[in-house]
Parts: C-alpha cells; structure tokens; sequence
C-alpha cells in the first residue's frame, strides 16, 4: 500500500473529506451514502491510477488518484480525488467523483 493511500485512509477515518456538488450528486444518483463511499476508501487495497491534471481555478498542476474498492456487502465504488489544505488546516482529501464502479 503506497504512502498516499494511506494517507488518504487515515483522512477518511478521520472524517476530514469534503464532497464537491458533483460527487454528491453522483452518489444520490447511485443511492450511496458518504458512509459505504468511506467504506469502500478504507478497504481499497491500491491506488488504482494517479493522474496529473491542471486545477481549472488555479492553472497549477495537480494529482488525482482514482481509487477502486468494495463495501461490507461487496459493491464497488468509484473515486476520484485529490489531497488539498483548507483555511491553513491539515490536509483534506476532496472528493471530487463518487459512483457506482462500472467495470468490475
């Protein structure tokens, strides 16, 4: 398990996550609720994928990292997200895609 994702587990278990509108919206669509979103988080046993990106507000380049995992009762979910500071606090991990994996 990489350093990130650990990271990004110790964030979620901590419960310091903020869902943009479109997660949100992705997951009622999809009925998940942010509890089997953390669930899935918590028991992914890898990255899936880090991709580089360019923050649309910012311009400055930035990592997303994908994340692939199942809940209790084995449904896969889809995340995307990345690792950010807000207001001078710690680290935040900012959902930014939550749904349904697809492809299983």
């Amino acid at each position: 398990m990489t350093d990130v994702l650990v990271r990004i587990k110790r964030l979620v278990l901590a419960q310091r996550v903020i869902f943009t509108a479109k997660a949100e919206a992705e997951m009622y669509a999809d009925g998940l609720t942010h509890e089997l979103v953390f669930e899935a988080i918590v028991n992914a046993p890898a990255l899936t994928k880090t991709l580089r990106s360019r923050n649309p507000r910012s311009g400055r380049g930035e990592s997303l990292y994908v994340i692939k995992g199942l809940t209790y009762d084995g449904l896969a979910i889809y995340t995307k997200g990345k690792i950010a500071t807000a207001a001078g606090r710690e680290v935040f991990y900012v959902l930014i895609s939550s749904k349904r994996s697809t492809d299983e």
